[in-house]
């Protein structure tokens, strides 16, 4: 029987994301034993745990069919993979940081500097792009420290919380990228493993759905019904449920996220009492 072979970063916040994404679709996987390679019991995947860098190449090759790993991998690898789906977690930046005392104006403060970055094809093509003329040194980890040694007068690195800057003398100065987790995959996946595919990417929209939305419900006197559902529209329109007390009804409905304290206050408005909020586990259209 055909699997659809996955390939996730090994450890690491990225790995447990991936994972939690997985079982939050329905798909049980166990890695117990930290294996490189496991099946899930529910639904026809395969699992290759990797190093992130190398997940692009493997996508490539064919050896997996697709990955989950950062942007920023995926740009700095330049392989010939399909970036499928943005996954929305494991966000962070790419940006320059110089000594925290450096008088920084703009981008030119870098011409014929020298710059320490683990992802020398991404700042190459950055500073192509800005027309600066720098010298790139590239380093494995540990890039934080290279202007206080002497090696770069600059660093190009991912940014989260800045306090790992912050920590040893440096301050942000450019913002270059920003990334998140992404799906990648092969550009020639045969017809059945493509069905597999669109089964997963059905089920991670209908997660994405849920937790970009709240369903929220309430009771209302019946002549504020009209205003209520011009608000709360729905997936569709509001269920309008009549309740004992007369001429008052529960009224249920889906709101985003983002809109969610918003539309609160116009409901409140209009007439609106004992308004309950609860997630939404899985929401498919």
């Amino acid at each position: 029987m055909r699997t659809l072979k996955v390939a996730i970063q090994k450890s690491g916040r990225l790995s447990e994301k991936s994972l939690e994404l997985l079982k939050t679709c329905g798909i049980k996987v166990s890695n117990g034993n930290r294996k490189l390679k496991t099946s899930a019991k529910n639904f026809p995947l395969e699992i290759l745990f990797l190093r992130d860098d190398d997940i692009p190449q493997y996508v490539e090759q064919g050896i997996a069919d697709v990955g989950i790993l950062g942007e920023n991998e995926v740009w700095e690898k330049d392989k010939n993979v399909s970036i499928i789906k943005q996954l929305g977690f494991a966000g962070c930046k790419l940006s320059l940081a110089v000594p925290k005392e450096e008088n920084y104006t703009d981008v030119s403060y870098f011409n014929n500097k020298k710059v320490a970055t683990s992802y020398p094809n991404i700042l190459s093509k950055y500073f192509k792009e800005q027309g600066v003329k720098v010298e790139i040194e590239e380093i494995g980890g540990s890039v934080e420290i290279a202007p206080s040694i002497g090696l770069a007068h600059g660093i190009f690195d991912i940014v989260s919380t800045g306090s790992t800057l912050l920590m040893n003398g440096l301050k942000e100065v450019e913002v270059v990228a920003k990334s998140q987790a992404v799906l990648i995959g092969n550009k020639d996946l045969d017809p059945e493993t493509q069905t597999i595919l669109d089964k997963l990417l059905f089920r991670i929209q209908a997660v994405k759905n849920s937790s970009a939305n709240k369903y929220i419900l309430l009771n209302a006197p019946n002549e504020a019904i009209p205003k209520i559902a011009k608000i709360l529209p729905g997936m569709k329109s509001p269920t309008v449920v009549p309740l004992a007390k007369e001429n008052w009804s529960s009224i249920h409905s889906v709101v985003k996220e983002d809109e969610f304290w918003d539309i609160i206050d116009q409901l409140k408005e209009v007439g609106a009492e004992g308004i309950l909020v609860i997630p939404i586990e899985k929401m498919v259209f």
